[in-house]
């Protein structure tokens, strides 16, 4: 009999068109859900007499709750390598393997330098005008060139972001919790303190990993310090950045704007204040949803599920 495998949020229905499934064929009853669960609640009715899920990043959280309602679950898979939306320990108690996937290139860095561009040079807002029946052209922005950038984090994808940024003629500079001068040098970047980070910066644009050091570290003391001309740019992760400081900063244009990929909550509610913000460029996470980092993730899903059925599982994270 066929395992039953639930692949989860696949909202633009391509997962069973980015890979070759056959390795798993026959072996895998496979259902996709292109729709968004909801809560833990929805979550444990949908996956009941699933064996095997796949769920795409943090999309859909995998709290104590919900891994403990699904005793029929065994393999649990995440696209990509970490997953804070997944309780490891309680997977690990109830005898579930946690796998991940490898993944392809830096598409977040291209998102961040993406809602820079609209930001300052509108260019989907033009277009839409122009689609709309506008004459020519309404608006005027600033050039990135000789504007400073301050990144938030240095690992792989604030270096990407900054190398993007000083081929555009940005200076750059970088602060976290643990980086030092020495690995900005490696990277050409200039180290500066937190305030000044924030003091300085053009564009503040967020490159570290959501953790409990993390959670909240943009709050009103922060956005307090930039200029009122700068710009907060958030790719990472909703909560790293306090809603309610931000909002209260957009409201009262404590600070220019702002370029949101990622929010406190996921999808992001239609009745939400920064769908109305017209100093906000939004995005619906669109930071790794590229094509060959789909193929990447989807390639991997598949080596999972082929190694967990042969007894040999790969990338185990638990």
């Amino acid at each position: 009999m066929a395992v039953r495998c639930a692949i989860l949020d696949d909202y633009q229905n391509v997962v069973l068109k980015v890979t070759d499934w056959s390795k798993v064929k026959g072996d895998v009853d496979i259902k996709v859900f292109n729709e968004h669960l909801g809560g833990p609640d929805n979550v444990i009715a949908a996956l009941k007499g699933f064996q095997i899920v796949v769920a795409m990043r943090e999309r859909t959280g995998f709290p104590r709750k919900v891994i403990e309602a699904l005793p029929d679950l065994k393999l649990l898979i995440t696209t990509g390598m970490r997953n804070a939306s997944i309780d490891t320990e309680a997977a690990k108690e109830r005898g579930v393997t946690v796998c991940g996937t490898g993944s392809f290139g830096s598409p977040t860095s291209g998102i961040a330098i993406g809602l820079m561009l609209e930001l300052t040079r509108h260019i989907g807002y033009e277009n839409a005008r122009m689609h709309a029946g506008a004459t020519w052209q309404s608006t005027i922005g600033p050039d990135l060139e000789g504007l400073t950038l301050g990144i938030l984090g240095l690992g792989k994808l604030g270096t990407r972001t900054a190398n993007i940024a000083k081929a555009f003629g940005m200076k750059v500079i970088a602060w976290s919790q643990n980086l030092t001068a020495e690995k900005t040098q490696e990277t050409g970047v200039t180290y500066v303190g937190k305030d000044d980070l924030f003091r300085q910066s053009d564009f503040i644009t967020i490159h570290v990993v959501l953790s409990q050091r993390t959670r909240g570290i943009i709050g009103a003391n922060e956005l307090g310090l930039m200029k009122p001309t700068a710009f907060l740019i958030n790719t990472s992760r909703g909560p790293i950045v306090d809603e309610a400081a931000l909002l209260a900063a957009l409201r009262d244009k404590k600070i220019a704007g702002a370029g949101l990929d990622t929010f406190d909550v996921e999808p992001l509610p239609v009745d939400h204040p920064l769908r109305k913000m017209d100093n906000v460029v939004l995005t619906p996470h669109l930071g790794y949803v590229s094509e060959q980092n789909y193929k990447h993730y989807f390639a991997g899903v598949v080596e999972d599920i082929r190694g967990f059925l042969d007894g040999k599982p790969v990338r185990v994270m638990t």
